[in-house]
């Protein structure tokens, strides 16, 4: 028996992924935290703007980015791969819609933000509790199914509403100003990140939790650039801060669009 040659070998591990279906979520990389920061920067500023210089108002600003939202999970959805235009769109516009949901429960219906917290935190577990009883599995590596799609999605929302209550909360609390409580929650995702990398803390929950926290970690910045210089910011305003952000999202992911579409054409060619 003649031994596989280096060609055949990589053409018969391409045809092995080729037959596992897809992942529809993107591969966890620097790439992908940059592009998750920018995006919930941007909701943060993007809302504010809607909802404020628009002077749309709260409610009305809800209903609408829920409307478009749900419009782009169901684009989402259809898709059997990972596409990043798509895929981040649907962040952008989830990590807008979760920080609405905390807001219109504190401001529009009286919920204290510790109470907020709460809920979201008993939700997200919720949410990983039946997700993992039904697939057997938390990673992020295998949203191949419309069902896993479906428990990846809703822990996201989750996320960002949580993020929002516990950026919020802790903002209020300490009064801590814009700066100082975005270096605090990027040194506790640090502490995460550390701990992952040097004791070899579970990936799954050093994900999340990561995942969590970069939505407070977005949104003060976004703050501190946004806002006005007697609050505390930079003033640049809502527009010119959400232009940033969103001209910065569109670069990294055409730049990921060209890799993942070279990538496959790579493995094309070595399996033929």
């Amino acid at each position: 028996m003649t031994s596989a040659t280096p060609r055949s070998s990589l053409a018969i591990e391409s045809f092995e992924v080729a037959a596992t279906p897809p992942s529809r979520v993107p591969e966890v990389t620097v790439d992908f935290w940059l592009i998750k920061l920018m995006a919930v920067t941007m909701g943060e500023t993007a809302a504010d703007y809607l909802a404020v210089n628009l002077g749309l108002g709260l409610t009305a600003t809800s209903l609408i980015m829920a409307a478009i939202f749900a419009l782009a999970l169901g684009l989402q959805f259809r898709q059997r791969r990972y596409v990043p235009s798509v895929y981040w769109a649907t962040v952008v516009l989830v990590s807008i819609v979760g920080t609405l949901v905390t807001d219109n429960l504190v401001d529009n219906f009286g919920v204290t933000l510790p109470t907020t917290t709460i809920v979201f935190s008993i939700a997200l577990a919720a949410t990983f509790a039946v997700w993992a009883a039904l697939e057997k599995t938390l990673s992020i590596h295998t949203i191949y199914s419309f069902r896993r799609e479906a428990f990846y999605w809703l822990a996201i929302l989750f996320t960002f509403s949580l993020g929002t209550s516990v950026g919020d909360l802790v903002a209020e609390t300490f009064s801590l100003g814009y700066l100082t409580t975005g270096v605090l929650f990027g040194a506790i995702i640090a502490a995460i990140a550390f701990a992952y990398y040097v004791f070899r803390v579970n990936a799954i929950l050093a994900f999340w939790l990561a995942y969590i926290l970069t939505r407070p970690l977005g949104a003060s910045f976004g703050d501190l650039l946004s806002q006005p210089r007697e609050y505390g910011g930079l003033g640049f305003g809502t527009v010119v801060t959400s232009l940033i952000f969103l001209g910065s999202i569109v670069a990294i992911v055409a730049y990921a669009t060209l890799r993942q579409a070279n990538r496959e054409e790579t493995a094309v060619a070595w399996a033929e």
